[in-house]
């Protein structure tokens, strides 16, 4: 199983900013630091929001910030959010798979797709965070020309 992009980009927000400490990057920040558009990361940024998993404030002395509930929250439950409620496969998709009414390969990956979700939901944003994954993410934050 592969993961959308998006859904990469949310979990690895939310390592970046339980690490954050006091200082509030912002979204431009931390797509820098993760090297990829900003447009992107500002769409995965808003969805983390609208979830109550980081805070966002603009202006000067604005940034993101990782709530309660976004430092506690489950890996599992993040990615499902994001991967959306779609099969592994599109049997239904623009070609219609022949074997759709009688197939039993959809119901085996769907169950072997919630396995691994459910191999997620005990692992907290905080968990992937910890040592010694929380060093090498402040240092790639602070970027090659940034002080230590």
């Amino acid at each position: 199983m592969r993961l959308l992009r998006s859904t990469d980009l949310a979990l690895r927000v939310l390592m970046r900013l339980a690490v954050a400490g006091e200082s509030t990057p912002t979204t431009r920040d931390v797509a820098a630091g993760m090297d990829v558009p900003y447009t992107h990361l500002a769409k995965v940024v808003a969805e983390l929001q609208h979830m109550g998993l980081l805070a966002a404030r603009r202006g000067r002395g604005g940034g993101l910030t990782l709530t309660e509930r976004g430092r506690t929250a489950s890996v599992g439950a993040v990615a499902r959010a994001f991967e959306g409620e779609g099969d592994v496969v599109d049997c239904d998709g623009p070609t219609p798979c022949p074997l759709n009414s009688a197939c039993r390969l959809r119901g085996a990956l769907r169950r072997a797709q919630e396995a691994f979700f459910a191999s997620l939901d005990p692992i907290t944003v905080a968990d992937i965070a910890a040592e010694p994954t929380g060093a090498l993410l402040l240092e790639i934050s602070r970027g090659p020309s940034a002080p230590a």
